[in-house]
């Protein structure tokens, strides 16, 4: 089994991996020492669609969207919360707190304009999507701000159709 099958194979067993939080050795001035694991931040992002598709949200809705078992999320919702990224009602309605939201937002920005960028250059729509999902999870603020700013110019100027 090759090193990322096993990766797979782990985050479908533990939905945050080892732990929810990973160190981040590479935080710069404003960034946090500490942010979440891709897993957790896939949560997020699937609360936050779900969220702008419909006003109620329920875990199962996520496990649903996601094709995860109701356990995962369940243990998965009860981190985030934990860690103020999100709230339950009594009615089971998962609510994003401001942090969450905005962490959501981030994430959901970074894959619709990289999956974009990466279809106009010609990647395939299914290859683009994929690979827009691993690399929000990764790519520094410095580097997708860059890149949001070429695409920026690029319409302005109509050197292209990005």
């Amino acid at each position: 089994m090759g090193a990322d099958t096993a990766q797979f194979a782990k985050r479908l067993q533990f939905p945050f991996g080892i732990g929810m939080m990973k160190y981040n050795q590479t935080a710069t001035k404003g960034e946090s020492a500490v942010s979440l694991q891709e897993s957790g931040e896939m949560y997020l992002e699937t609360i936050y669609i779900l969220s702008q598709k419909s006003k109620f949200v329920r875990s199962l809705d996520v496990a649903e969207y996601r094709g995860f078992s109701k356990p995962s999320v369940s243990r998965a919702v009860g981190l985030l919360k934990e860690q103020g990224y999100l709230t339950v009602d009594g009615a089971g309605g998962l609510w994003l707190t401001d942090q969450g939201r905005a962490l959501a937002a981030k994430i959901y920005e970074r894959h619709t304009l990289l999956s974009e960028l990466l279809m106009r250059i010609g990647v395939d729509e299914e290859t683009a999507t994929e690979d827009a999902c691993r690399v929000e999870h990764y790519i520094s603020d410095a580097s997708f701000n860059a890149i949001k700013q070429f695409v920026q110019d690029c319409r302005k100027k109509g050197c292209c159709e990005l």
